[in-house]
């Protein structure tokens, strides 16, 4: 039941979920088309409730044809602990995303929440809003989707990382590189491909600042961000009392026959 979709008609029109409806078994009556002001031209039923978020994003990003919200558990568990997944760990995601931000928190549905979404998505396909969940834009419905894929195979992979020890980051000369690269072979928000050639390209100071020890520079953060970064430490796990055991046991029984 939660989540919300969205796509930009050729008129202009948005088309849009209705507000309560499944969204594992949308039907004609659950979509409804509204104008860029909120107001329903056709359909029945009311638009989603969080349709200003929707329309945020079109009116920041002209190339935007389909945006996606969605409640991902593990990438809304990082906002719940406070850790940030604006952070540079898988190659393929510096590649096509870049970073994934967190918007502060803001109640659910209100213009609050809409307005500060807007400096996050003129940067960003994908953004997560703190204990709220994931807003993915692109240009078509699928791309959006597999945007969001992207931001949840992220988290559990980090997540899986961090349970065994540590999170490590890519050096971030590596990094800067990838980003760049990526910005020119698949483009994304026209406000970070005209940075493909800076220095950093768009990457968050956190990032081009990183000691490389997977504790960015507390400096290095860009204060008009808003970006909360955690400490992501490696460290060796403390082996269990019960895989100890295990261990003994398979040695006294390899040395037993």
């Amino acid at each position: 039941m939660d989540g919300n979709l969205s796509a930009r008609l050729p008129d202009g029109s948005i088309l849009c979920t209705k507000a309560g409806c499944h969204k594992g078994f949308l039907t004609d009556d659950d979509l409804v088309v509204i104008d860029m002001q909120g107001r329903k031209l056709r359909g029945s039923g009311n638009p989603t409730s969080e349709m200003a978020m929707h329309l945020a994003c079109y009116e920041e990003r002209p190339d935007c044809q389909a945006v996606i919200h969605a409640h991902p558990p593990i990438s809304i568990a990082f906002t719940i602990a406070n850790v940030s997944m604006a952070r540079c760990v898988l190659p393929e995601v510096v590649l096509t995303l870049g970073t994934v931000p967190t918007v502060p928190y803001a109640t659910t549905g209100t213009r609050k929440l809409a307005d500060d979404l807007r400096p996050f998505v003129r940067e960003h396909d994908a953004v997560l809003m703190d204990t709220h969940g994931a807003v993915c834009l692109g240009s078509s419905v699928l791309e959006a989707f597999c945007r969001l894929e992207t931001v949840e195979h992220t988290a559990l992979i980090t997540k899986t990382a961090r349970d065994l020890g540590g999170a490590k980051e890519l050096d971030p000369a590596e990094a800067v590189r990838l980003r760049s690269m990526g910005l020119k072979r698949y483009g994304g928000p026209p406000a970070a491909v005209a940075r493909a050639d800076a220095p950093g390209a768009d990457l968050p100071k956190a990032c081009i600042g990183c000691s490389g020890c997977a504790n960015p520079h507390p400096q290095g953060i860009a204060p008009a961000s808003n970006l909360r970064m955690a400490r992501v430490v490696s460290q060796p796990m403390a082996p269990s009392p019960l895989v100890e055991a295990a261990i003994a046991d398979a040695v006294l029984r390899s040395l037993a026959r």
